[in-house]
């Protein structure tokens, strides 16, 4: 078949990022289709013609897809959309049905997999949910499309004599090593691609492993099978980005990259003796850090570490089964910056049992332990997580998908209203971004990096743009 995979339009402008766990608008960061490209991959190893049309990362408009529609002539367009910009996206499928309703059209979206009748019934255009396992259910949607029975293809929702059905789960694959390398060539080039400012380019992200058996219950990817790439796959694929694109960073985009300490000492004693010059990030929990592990990542190219810490208070961390303590968190973010590391933290503001005392605690951790950047969300009730069942219960009303932002509450707590919490994620950062400590301790951090000062320079340019004019609208 002709395939046409697409990233759709940038929202209002705002950069939008459509890759799993990570569903969400973003102003201040711009990421390749990753997924979009293991799929093009994995198409292209079973027989199909595949072509991409990346309209987030090079700023193009449902025009330039109509005109690519039209160039292209495919037999399916495949697209991937969010919860809070679903009507925007689903623009994708009315412009390939107006020029022509003979074109398949199929969407991915991970964060409302257990609620496709709700979706489909607001995408009419969209012939095809592609619910879970993308690796695996893509392929297997265009080869039953080719072969004339969809309703054998496994791990998705489709529309069958009026009514929406789901057929049974794809499997998931067991070996990601068995991933053939993703189809980078689709794209005309990595150049618009950075996260949170644009420095250190040519940038990607990476898989080098997918799921997390952890549980934590706010979290739409918890208790998902863990699969590993090994070292080797990890580096061929870095090599080729060296020679290709002459890559220079890379976040490594896996839920829980430490997971495996020996995996992640196998891979930073190959990188150094691979000399790539490569730098990387990754994100982990505080607990699978130690100041070993961080000292060989660091000479291995690694600059900086994000750690998921929630919240600063203990009570709220038992609530939400995060299973790490306050002083885990405080320990991971002194031994990264000991190993001269940046730390990104992300905290959530109105997770269950959230108060002002709490909310207290989480602000007067971050001016204690002074992570170099932290971000500051709201909390989600996202359909099929644990948190969506505290909140609504077993028959609780319909879900707006589309006010899932996690800039803006929805819900709040026992104690606190949504307003109140959104006033929460504000003095968050005006505590953070008014504190005279945390910009001396990332001045000092530059004076002792000079290689970080336009990166630096950049993201206090990016701090005074975000709070002053947007009020931290559409960033985390």
């Amino acid at each position: 078949m002709k395939v046409l995979l697409v990233n759709p339009p940038r929202f209002e402008g705002i950069p939008v990022i459509r890759e799993e766990r990570c569903e969400i608008t973003e102003r201040y960061s711009v990421m390749e289709p990753y997924s979009l490209l293991q799929i093009g991959a994995l198409l292209r190893r079973q027989g199909d013609e595949v072509a991409l049309m990346d309209m987030n990362g090079f700023d193009l408009g449902y025009e330039e897809l109509d005109a690519g529609v039209r160039e292209h002539r495919p037999d399916l367009v495949m697209f991937r959309f969010t919860p809070t910009t679903f009507d925007w996206d689903m623009r994708t499928a009315s412009v390939v049905k107006a020029v022509d309703r003979g074109i398949v059209t199929a969407g991915i979206c991970w964060t409302l997999h257990t609620m496709p009748e709700a979706v489909m019934k607001d995408a009419p255009d969209m012939d095809h949910y592609i619910l879970q396992d993308y690796e695996a259910a893509a392929p297997l949607l265009v080869a039953a499309l080719r072969g004339g029975d969809v309703n054998g293809a496994p791990g998705i929702a489709t529309r069958l004599g009026g009514e929406i059905v789901r057929t049974a789960p794809a499997t998931p694959l067991k070996d990601y090593d068995s991933l053939p390398m993703p189809a980078y060539d689709l794209l005309p080039s990595l150049e618009p691609y950075f996260v949170t400012a644009p420095a250190g380019r040519p940038y990607t992200i990476m898989y080098t492993s997918k799921g997390c058996p952890f549980k934590c219950s706010f979290c739409t990817v918890a208790g998902t099978p863990l699969r590993m790439r090994s070292a080797d796959s990890i580096l061929n694929e870095l090599k080729y980005l060296k020679g290709r694109y002459g890559l220079r960073t890379v976040s490594f985009y896996d839920e829980t990259f430490t997971f495996s300490r020996e995996r992640v000492v196998e891979l930073c004693r190959r990188m150094k003796d691979e000399d790539l010059n490569v730098r990387w990030y990754c994100n982990t929990r505080a607990q699978l850090v130690d100041p070993e592990l961080l000292r060989m990542m660091r000479a291995a190219g690694c600059r900086g570490v994000s750690f998921g810490i929630e919240s600063g208070s203990q009570r709220i961390l038992d609530s939400v089964e995060k299973r790490i303590t306050v002083e885990q968190g405080r320990q991971a973010i002194k031994w990264a910056k000991d190993a001269r590391l940046k730390t990104f933290c992300s905290f959530i503001l109105g997770l269950p049992g959230e108060d002002w005392s709490t909310v207290q605690d989480t602000l007067d951790f971050v001016k204690e332990a002074l992570p170099t950047s932290a971000q500051f969300n709201v909390a989600v009730p996202y359909p099929g997580t644990k948190l969506y069942q505290q909140v609504h219960g077993d028959n609780g009303p319909d879900v707006d998908f589309r006010r899932l932002y996690q800039d803006d509450a929805v819900v709040g707590t026992e104690h606190l209203t949504p307003e109140d919490l959104n006033k929460a994620r504000e003095m968050a950062y005006k505590a953070l971004y008014t504190s005279g400590r945390w910009w001396r301790a990332n001045i000092a951090h530059v004076a002792r990096e000079p290689a970080d000062l336009n990166l630096a320079f950049r993201y206090a340019l990016k701090i005074a743009n975000n709070y002053l004019l947007h009020g931290m609208k559409h960033a985390h």
